[in-house]
């Protein structure tokens, strides 16, 4: 896709959600471009459910999974995260702020929502091997955690319920990791005397 013609495809998609009142949260990339800089992505992320789904026939679904659907609008990619994940369907209905984006305001994810996301793929992306997708996701944990420090206690408890033993021993060692270098980042920042 052309990068020029991707906000137009965006605008052209937000409309067509809002015409027919779709429910849908923003996630992903572009959702962590509303609160943080530097993020770089070429599609767009969306929860809602497959009744909303069906209800756009405008996208041409390319993928359909129980819990993920991937599909093309104007030849923008776009990434379904659908509601019958319990996850995805709790992020939809708890964790979800308005954002000003393409000059509409969108429902999108919390700072809050948006890790529990990621820190929700990590455990499947390393099983996959696909180190650039980790290296990204990662990298998006430490920011937001840089940006919106919070106690990750909460929301490791929820996601919890949601992800078998050995995974949250594995989010929990990374999500250690990550504070570890938030802390040494900040204190080598820390004014000389």
């Amino acid at each position: 896709m052309n990068s020029d013609s991707l906000p137009q495809a965006i605008d052209h998609l937000f409309a067509l959600l809002e015409q027919r009142r779709i429910d849908y949260v923003l996630v992903g990339g572009i959702a962590l471009l509303t609160y943080i800089e530097g993020r770089n992505t070429q599609d767009i992320d969306l929860i809602m459910a497959v009744s909303a789904l069906q209800a756009l026939p405008e996208i041409a679904v390319t993928r359909n999974d129980p819990y993920f659907a991937r599909g093309q609008f104007e030849g923008l990619q776009i990434d379904l995260l659908l509601t019958e994940n319990l996850l995805f369907e709790q992020v939809r209905q708890r964790y979800v702020t308005t954002r000003h984006f393409h000059e509409r305001d969108i429902p999108t994810a919390t700072v809050a929502g948006l890790l529990l996301l990621k820190l929700y793929a990590l455990p499947s992306l390393y099983r996959q091997g696909d180190f650039a997708r980790v290296g990204i996701y990662e990298n998006d944990v430490a920011t937001l955690l840089y940006d919106y420090p919070m106690s990750m206690g909460q929301l490791l408890e929820e996601l919890a319920r949601h992800l078998p033993a050995t995974d949250m021993t594995e989010v929990r060692t990374i999500v250690a990791e990550i504070e570890q270098r938030i802390t040494r980042f900040r204190q080598g920042q820390a004014p000389t005397t």
